[in-house]
């Protein structure tokens, strides 16, 4: 059964030919399997990276972790309540992984979002959302400034979670437990280059233990680093 999008934004050649040529890349490569669901382009690598890689990761996580953030601010201080770390890019640790994930989807390394790492403790979640911007929002027009659009994410669990944190895709069907070393892809976009509404997605809520991963977003166009406020879940402004 086709599943009716609900359209944030409008379509774009540009976007189009970004999932077109992404896709493509993906399904060409062995180590990638096209996950199922046809309400999206998401595809699955696992072991994409190293148990050392994983380890290392997780130190950065906990050596400057935050309470994550938002574009917004929402009514429910529930919605968002892991903690974030943006990792230095340059750093020996970081920059051969962020240019691994570039390599493997054929996008330029400019086009990437510094990497985050989120951290989810027993009870902390991260409900429902999208990672496309709404095109109507009040940050749209500074987005724009910033790279535009958001296109194709990669997420990469860094440890096996002993109960609950799974990454659930209620309108695409399809829910994904972390597995460590597992990168989970998709593209944000319709075939139109339109946002896809079906890539909403949660951060089921972790039961027992905790869970870490990292995500890499990726713009249209060239990512510049400026000043854009977020907020928590709370309210409070960072």
């Amino acid at each position: 059964m086709k599943i009716a999008a609900k359209t944030q934004g409008s379509p774009s050649p540009a976007r189009a030919r970004i999932g077109r040529d992404v896709s493509a890349r993906l399904e060409a490569d062995p180590h990638v399997a096209r996950a199922k669901t046809d309400a999206a382009q998401m595809y699955t690598y696992p072991d994409f990276l190293s148990d050392q890689e994983c380890a290392q990761l997780i130190g950065l996580i906990d050596a400057a972790a935050r309470p994550s953030t938002l574009l917004a601010t929402h009514d429910d201080p529930e919605f968002r309540t892991s903690s974030s770390t943006d990792l230095d890019r340059w750093s020996d640790a970081v920059w051969p992984i962020d240019d691994r994930i570039a390599m493997l989807l054929g996008i330029p390394p400019a086009n990437a979002e510094t990497m985050q790492g989120q951290r989810y403790a027993p009870g902390q979640q991260f409900r429902a959302h999208c990672d496309y911007f709404h095109e109507s929002a009040p940050y749209w027009e500074k987005m724009l400034e910033f790279g535009g659009q958001r296109t194709w994410t990669a997420m990469i669990y860094l440890n096996d979670v002993e109960e609950g944190g799974a990454t659930w895709f209620p309108r695409a069907g399809v829910r994904f437990k972390p597995r460590k070393r597992m990168m989970l892809i998709w593209n944000n976009m319709l075939p139109d280059g339109s946002p896809n509404y079906n890539t909403i997605h949660e951060g089921m809520r972790v039961v027992e233990g905790q869970k870490y991963i990292i995500t890499k977003w990726f713009r249209e166009n060239a990512w510049i680093r400026g000043h854009v406020p977020t907020y928590t879940s709370s309210g409070e402004r960072r």
